[in-house]
């Protein structure tokens, strides 16, 4: 375990607060706020080396630790997250049950970024009210308001690529003619082979390093602007949690590669015009020069139980986009039906009584 270093307010001495809302570390007790700028100053929280090298992570040689916080691990799902000292963490955000402090784990490695929290708990409820208004079948309290105040936002880990990728890629591409006479409609197909060459660059390739979240989730939530990302500090991490990297960037490349591919393939594609139809035949189209960032992003996580099941949704912290699916209450269902064949009943009966 490495020190714990508590952001303490100048003014009064009570513990601060990351506010999402201003985007400055406030303080509960006087009221005042300052900038992260102005903290780091001020209590000098931070040492400063080296930013993460996944080069020199692998090559075991020393890599800066993120040591100035406290690591709770969930003994329910393994979950290892962490967060500054003054972060009363109560639960898991990503099963719901209850994590205790632990002196078995290390401190985790120091991420080169982070993108801070917008969206606060007030805004947070008005995402979730507007996710699910007018879903008639939901079943009833699904989503509490006290419960989504307890909530803890937390920084997901996510590997950021640069790289580019080149290479020839080969589409057919089909004409198609119709000539019309008396007594046929004759259609004629010409079909060629279309070359192309091309490079792009790509910046910050989003690929989430966390084993726990869905990779298909964390694709969902996005995009996320990356011009609001600044260098990682602590005070961020007030009142929020951070997990840390499960998977390393080679085990991600496959995944940050076909991303990287297919944009490209889709930028060629969009070059080859005044076809019918245009398929791809083959590519050669490799990525290379590729480096990596270590950056924490912000998400809410919502967990729900109905009928024997878990429910979870994510919330994009920084743009409010919620992804998850809602269920439906078959007691609300059978009520709604009845209602519905009570009223077609009664239209029947006054039909039946008017005409009689």
């Amino acid at each position: 375990m490495g020190l714990i270093t508590e952001y303490k307010c100048p003014g009064c001495g009570a513990p601060l607060a990351f506010d999402a809302e201003s985007g400055r570390v406030t303080c509960d007790h006087c009221g005042n706020s300052y900038s992260v700028a102005e903290i780091i100053a001020s209590q000098k929280a931070e040492t400063t080396t080296e930013e993460f090298d996944w080069g020199n992570y692998k090559a075991g040689l020393s890599t800066e630790l993120l040591d100035n916080t406290v690591v709770y691990q969930c003994q329910s799902c393994g979950a290892i997250l962490e967060t500054d000292a003054t972060t009363a963490a109560t639960n898991c955000p990503y099963c719901d049950n209850n994590i205790v402090l632990t002196d078995r784990v290390s401190a985790g490695l120091k991420p080169n970024a982070v993108v801070p929290f917008e969206i606060d708990k007030k805004q947070l409820k008005e995402i979730v009210h507007n996710f699910y208004r007018g879903k008639k079948l939901l079943p009833r309290n699904f989503f509490n308001d006290s419960y989504i105040d307890k909530i803890l936002g937390v920084y997901i880990p996510f590997w950021l690529f640069d790289c580019t990728v080149e290479g020839e890629v080969n589409f057919r591409g089909d004409r198609v003619s119709r000539t019309e006479t008396s007594r046929e409609s004759i259609v004629t197909t010409y079909q060629y082979l279309i070359e192309r060459q091309g490079q792009m660059s790509f910046e910050n390739v989003p690929v989430d390093a966390s084993k726990k979240m869905q990779d298909d989730v964390m694709d969902s939530i996005e995009p996320y602007d990356f011009s609001k990302m600044v260098p990682f500090n602590g005070a961020y991490l007030s009142g929020f949690v951070a997990d840390r990297f499960d998977s390393d960037p080679d085990e991600e490349i496959p995944r940050a590669n076909s991303r990287v591919i297919n944009s490209t393939l889709a930028g060629i594609e969009s070059t080859v015009t005044d076809f019918s139809s245009v398929t791809e035949h083959s590519n050669n189209l490799r990525m290379y020069d590729a480096r990596v960032k270590y950056v924490l992003l912000p998400a809410y996580i919502i967990n729900c139980q109905y009928g024997g099941k878990k429910y979870q949704y994510v919330v994009n912290g920084q743009t409010g986009k919620i992804v998850g699916d809602l269920p439906s209450s078959s007691s609300v269902a059978t009520g709604y039906f009845i209602k519905a064949f009570a009223i077609a009943a009664a239209a029947f009966i006054a039909l039946f009584q008017f005409f009689g």
